[in-house]
């Protein structure tokens, strides 16, 4: 059930926040009750509870999500018009970023860009960006990203939780193969 709940939630708050009626402030902020009421219109979540929204960001492990007193928002991973505003933050030393090998030459010679997202997803740990980069090659590249030198040099990054980080680009002086 949570598994299905999180990935509504994440359609709702990341993608089309529309569809559900929401009214999400700059920092991709909802209120609870009317994210709530979205849900209950849909037969599957007629019953779900602010509580059951909390349990579903407790197991989870990818902490998609956050509530805070009578709000919801989703970490990271927007693709809506509106860009999410976060704060800068020093970045760890070194991110990972894990890509599908038919995208290595452009990675390489452009850098890291966001696509269809607000910005450009990056791992704190190896195993996360090979999870990442399997959605979309069975052996997919994992690039090691000079994430503090980056920062050093004026390049913005933003946490996104304990193990995702975001950066409105990279660019590919600070990128190497793993």
């Amino acid at each position: 059930m949570y598994t299905r709940l999180s990935k509504e939630i994440s359609y709702a708050l990341r993608h089309a926040p529309w569809e559900y009626e929401l009214e999400m402030d700059e920092e991709g902020w909802v209120p609870i009750e009317q994210l709530l009421d979205a849900l209950h219109r849909k037969n599957d979540w007629k019953n779900v509870t602010q509580g059951d929204i909390q349990q579903m960001i407790n197991v989870s492990d990818k902490k998609r999500h956050e509530i805070i007193e009578s709000r919801i928002r989703a970490f990271y991973g927007h693709s809506i018009p509106m860009k999410i505003s976060k704060t800068q933050s020093r970045p760890p030393e070194i991110l990972y970023h894990g890509t599908a090998r038919r995208f290595m030459k452009s990675i390489m010679d452009n850098g890291l860009s966001p696509q269809s997202r607000q910005y450009v997803h990056l791992s704190r740990d190896i195993e996360t960006a090979q999870s990442v980069g399997k959605r979309h090659d069975d052996k997919p590249c994992i690039l090691i990203v000079d994430s503090l030198r980056a920062w050093n040099d004026g390049i913005a990054f933003y946490c996104g939780n304990e193990k995702v980080w975001l950066a409105d680009t990279v660019p590919s002086s600070y990128i190497k193969e793993l």
